[in-house]
């Protein structure tokens, strides 16, 4: 999802730490690095990329922030296929996107559609709660094929 207007950019990270607040947290420099890195993404990016973009943060550090944001419920999880897991922030809004994935070099994409919204939800009718869902298409992106 990229932001429709500079108000809306802070929005996601501006959250994130009023909910570590919230939690007890303490607002430790390389948690907020991470959290400013995130907030600038528009897509689900890997522990390993955010950790090569953090100088002087150590690998354990941007994993246990990981670990911590996740279990705020502020960053989802993304299975990239091939074992490999991204991570994207969750919006307050509840707006989200799909993803694709290039098979060959791991490039990864957001994907929206509102038609297969629309399908998905059309689960209800089958006496079905749908408590989420998760779609990733894998292929060779123009670069690679």
């Amino acid at each position: 999802m990229t932001p429709t207007s500079t108000e809306e950019t802070g929005t996601w990270a501006e959250s994130a730490r009023e909910r570590i607040s919230e939690a007890g947290l303490r607002r430790s420099t390389p948690r907020q690095r991470v959290v400013d890195l995130l907030d600038q993404q528009d897509c689900a990016i890997t522990a390993l990329e955010i950790d090569a973009r953090l100088d002087r943060v150590g690998r354990a550090t941007v994993y246990r922030a990981i670990e911590q944001l996740e279990e705020l419920g502020l960053v989802r999880k993304v299975d990239l296929g091939g074992s490999a897991f991204g991570y994207e922030k969750v919006e307050p809004s509840g707006h989200h996107h799909h993803h694709i994935v290039c098979d060959e070099c791991g490039k990864v994409e957001p994907f929206e559609d509102d038609a297969l919204e629309e399908a998905i939800h059309e689960i209800h009718r089958k006496g079905f709660k749908l408590e989420s869902h998760e779609v990733t298409l894998h292929g060779h992106c123009s670069d690679c094929d």
